[in-house]
């Protein structure tokens, strides 16, 4: 979901939720800590220089039931940033707190904003050889008894 988006789902809510993979709900009294640009310069397994730019919000659940953080709060924060630290129109990288610090896609269902798990991924597959049943099992999302993918 790029800022843009959710700029728009807020203006048209009167709540903000953010639902877990797992389905639970980030506790209601959770705050922004941080809405910021990440920038990451790299160089992949198979030698290619790449550049990736996201839009990162930082949610922390506090002892502070009595600030509830309201969508047209969200919205002036975002715009914010947008003008202090020249956000451009970027996609969104949500960071929660689960054992470490977990990253997430955000996408929406029309009553949750839903944090969809990141996953790693070799960029360079062709280069480093990947097996095709390596990359039908990525696909499928699944490793098999004795495939040879664990």
């Amino acid at each position: 979901m790029k800022l843009s988006e959710i700029k728009k789902i807020l203006t048209a809510t009167e709540t903000i939720q953010f639902e877990l993979p797992n389905g639970e709900l980030v506790p209601r009294h959770f705050h922004v800590t941080e809405v910021g640009r990440v920038s990451k310069h790299f160089i992949d397994c198979g030698g290619t220089v790449r550049k990736e730019e996201v839009a990162n919000f930082q949610l922390w659940n506090a002892n502070d039931y009595d600030h509830r953080l309201h969508p047209e709060k969200l919205v002036h924060i975002i715009q914010l940033s947008e003008k202090i630290l020249g956000l451009d129109d970027l996609e969104i990288e949500v960071e929660y707190q689960g054992q470490t610090i977990e990253k997430f896609e955000l996408d929406y269902d029309g009553w949750n904003f839903l944090l969809v798990p990141k996953n790693t991924n070799c960029l360079a597959k062709e280069k480093c050889n990947v097996p095709v049943e390596r990359l039908q099992i990525e696909k499928s999302n699944s490793c098999a008894p004795n495939s040879g993918c664990c």
